[in-house]
């Protein structure tokens, strides 16, 4: 079965219409028998596929339009952040057989329909991870600062932590086979387990690629501030641990 894990704070407005558009396209190829046979996946066959929205404390009613919806629903307490969030719609996805685990935004600024081609892509060239990309094709109308500065830096540092060399970092999607979903275990809550999981792909010896995947700005998204936070909790987590 394909999951899809969805973090999620305060997004009452969005999640509705990020559901319906990972819905309209679970026809989702059938990734185990693809990957078993080395070849090919057959179009036409379509497996079990559930949205999991992780409510990461919100104060809206993003998890209530959610539930309406027909996702299941898994509730923090308490706002925890992204990285944690992710961890535990992997940890649910696991303990119910999952395949292999798609990582999705819920501000809508993603495209599901990416999301079935990613999997083909995963499955065709035996992958245990796929990592998108914002900048393989010219769908992504990015931001000046964001494409010349911000990214260009983030790519340096992340290479520093890592030892990977990425077109694109901190980007909210990526698919995760069973494999990967039982080596890569995320203990940075916030914005800094994106470089936690290159790192843990490369120790693992995982086999990855990238994907062009298409980001519809709304918003700016990570500013310069945001990126020196992420920096900070790299540096805690490389010099003290949890």
């Amino acid at each position: 079965m394909i999951f899809v894990v969805v973090p999620a704070y305060n997004e009452e407005q969005s999640i509705g219409r990020v559901i319906r558009g990972l819905l309209c396209g679970t026809d989702y190829p059938d990734f185990a028998v693809a990957q078993n046979r080395g070849s090919s996946i057959p179009r036409e066959r379509g497996i079990g596929t559930q949205i999991v929205i992780v409510d990461d404390g919100s104060t809206d009613k993003t998890g209530e339009v959610a539930l309406r919806e027909g996702a299941v629903v898994i509730v923090h307490e308490v706002n925890r952040g992204q990285g944690a969030a992710l961890q535990t719609g992997n940890e649910y996805a696991l303990s119910r057989g999952a395949t292999a685990v798609v990582h999705f935004d819920a501000d809508g600024q993603l495209n599901p329909e990416d999301v079935k081609k990613a999997l083909v892509f995963m499955a065709e060239n035996n992958l245990d991870v796929v990592l998108g990309s914002r900048v393989l094709d010219q769908r992504t109308k990015m931001p000046w600062l964001k494409r010349y500065l911000i990214m260009p830096v983030s790519r340096w540092i992340n290479f520093v932590f890592t030892g990977v060399k990425l077109s694109d970092v901190h980007n909210g999607f990526r698919v995760l086979n069973k494999k990967a979903l039982e080596n890569i275990i995320i203990t940075q809550d916030g914005m800094a387990h994106n470089s936690e999981i290159v790192a843990q792909m490369k120790k693992h010896n995982l086999k990855f690629a990238e994907f062009p995947v298409e980001v519809v700005y709304k918003e700016f998204g990570q500013g310069v501030g945001g990126g020196f936070k992420i920096l900070a909790d790299l540096l805690v987590n490389l010099f003290v641990g949890k």
